[in-house]
């Protein structure tokens, strides 16, 4: 059993780590980017277009869904900044599968928080776009399609921030798993 445990590393080689340490900080300012956009041009969307003589104006603050999905992905960029710093420490102090855990928590946090804004807002788009004929609610991108174009490449911004934030949170589970709780 010996001669098995001998043949692997139990640490890994510096390079490796800070390879690892590198794609996280990176993985995290492309998180803040995606989340930053999608949150400004959620925030950014409104059109007025005259419908049988009559100005209409839409925004986003008209649907609750839509706020909801702004506020989460700004909600989501102001704390994977502030993750940055620790992210930065452990790339110059050292690591413990502990601050790794607690990353994981944390990212885990997040990447629920974008992805219920995410549905929420795909939601509303749908309906937007196709309408419901059984509630009687009419399609709206017809008349607005550069709204509807804008809030379109906001979630596609936001999915985009999920599948990031998916990205932390498998890599911080899988160096938090090196936990000795029985110790």
């Amino acid at each position: 059993m010996a001669g098995i445990e001998a043949k692997f590393q139990q640490n890994p080689p510096l390079g490796t780590h800070k390879l690892f340490l590198g794609a996280h900080i990176c993985l995290r300012i492309l998180t803040v980017t995606a989340t930053l956009t999608a949150a400004w041009m959620m925030i950014t969307s409104k059109q007025t277009v005259e419908v049988y003589g009559i100005q209409v104006e839409a925004k986003y603050s008209y649907s609750s869904a839509f706020k909801f999905f702004s506020y989460a992905n700004a909600i989501a960029c102001g704390c994977s900044v502030l993750t940055l710093f620790p992210a930065f420490s452990l790339f110059y102090r050292g690591s413990t599968p502990m601050k790794f855990f607690l990353l994981f928590l944390h990212d885990l946090c997040m990447m629920s928080l974008v992805l219920a804004g995410c549905a929420a807002a795909t939601a509303i788009g749908y309906v937007g776009r196709y309408g419901n004929n059984h509630a009687g609610w009419m399609a709206i991108c017809d008349q607005f399609d550069e709204y509807c174009n804008r809030i379109r490449l906001s979630l596609m911004f936001s999915y985009l921030a999920f599948v990031f934030i998916l990205m932390l949170t498998i890599m911080s589970a899988n160096k938090s798993r090196e936990i000795r709780v029985w110790e």
